[in-house]
C-alpha cells in the first residue's frame, strides 16, 4: 500500500481476535498455514545468527525459528500489543530465550544490528513497501535474504471461483461461530482483490538493488512467498 491505509486496516481487523488467532489461521488455511510456514523455514540461510521476523503475531513463524536455530538470536515484530503480550507469554511457557519482540510498525522499525534473515508472513499486503524495504535493506547483511509471504487472489477463474464462495462461507458461519472475525472475514477479500502486493515488492526490490528474486505461488495460487537477496556488489558497480 502507498499510504498509512493499511495500519489503519490492521487497527480495524484485529483488535479481540488474538487469543483465537493460531486456531482460526489454521483452521481458516485448512492447515496450508503450517505448510507455507515450513516453506518459509526452508528458505532460511542455514548458519544464520540474526533473524527478524516482522508482522510476528502471536509468534507462530517466530516460534518454529526460534526452534530450528537455537542459537540464533530472532527479534519479532508487531503493530499489535494484544498479539505481542501473546507471543511473550507463548515464548516464557516455550522457554526460549532466544526471542525478543519489538511492538511497532514493521515499516518504522529500523535497528543498528545486522541480520542474516528477515521474514513476513502476512504483513505485504498491508504494508507501505516503499518505505519497508530500503529500511530492511539497511538492516540486512550484504547477501542477506528477505523472505515475504502472504495471501494473494488466484488469476485463474476456476480457483477464484472457489476462493470466492469460500469467503462466503465464512461470512456467514464463519462469523456465526467466530463474530470476533466478522471485520476480517468482511474486509479481506476486497483488500486482496486489489493488492498487487507481489508485483509491487518485485518492482521495489529491483529498485533497492536486490538480487535473486524469485516469486513462487502457492495452493492453486491462494498464497505467495517472494525470496531476494541484498547485493552489496550490484550496488556497487552502478
Amino acid at each position: 500500500m502507498s499510504d498509512n491505509r493499511g495500519a489503519d486496516i490492521v487497527q480495524q481487523f484485529f483488535p479481540g481476535t488474538g487469543m483465537t488467532y493460531d486456531h482460526i489461521v489454521n483452521l481458516c488455511t485448512f492447515g496450508c498455514d503450517r505448510w507455507w510456514k515450513r516453506k518459509i523455514l526452508e528458505k532460511i540461510p542455514p548458519g544464520s545468527t540474526r533473524i527478524m521476523d516482522q508482522a510476528c503475531g502471536t509468534g507462530i513463524l517466530t516460534f518454529r525459528i526460534a526452534q530450528k536455530f537455537p542459537r540464533s538470536q530472532i527479534v519479532g515484530v508487531d503493530v499489535t500489543e494484544e498479539y505481542l503480550e501473546i507471543a511473550k507469554a507463548k515464548a516464557g511457557n516455550l522457554g526460549l530465550r532466544n526471542v525478543e519482540f519489538i511492538l511497532g510498525r514493521a515499516e518504522d522499525v529500523l535497528l543498528e544490528r545486522s541480520f542474516d534473515c528477515i521474514t513476513s508472513s502476512y504483513l505485504a499486503k498491508y504494508a507501505e513497501l516503499g518505505i519497508l524495504v530500503p529500511n530492511i535493506r539497511k538492516m540486512l547483511r550484504d547477501g542477506g535474504i528477505l523472505i515475504m509471504h502472504d495471501f494473494t487472489y488466484p488469476a485463474r477463474r476456476p480457483f477464484a471461483l472457489l476462493w470466492e464462495g469460500y469467503f462466503k462461507l465464512l461470512q456467514t458461519l464463519g462469523v456465526w461461530k467466530y463474530p470476533q472475525w466478522k471485520t476480517i472475514f468482511d474486509g479481506l477479500p476486497g483488500l486482496l482483490r486489489e493488492t498487487a502486493w507481489v508485483s509491487e515488492l518485485v518492482r521495489i526490490l529491483r529498485a533497492n538493488h536486490f538480487s535473486g528474486i524469485t516469486v513462487q505461488f502457492h495452493t492453486f495460487d491462494t498464497s505467495a512467498i517472494v525470496t531476494a537477496t541484498k547485493d552489496q556488489a550490484a550496488l556497487r558497480i552502478r
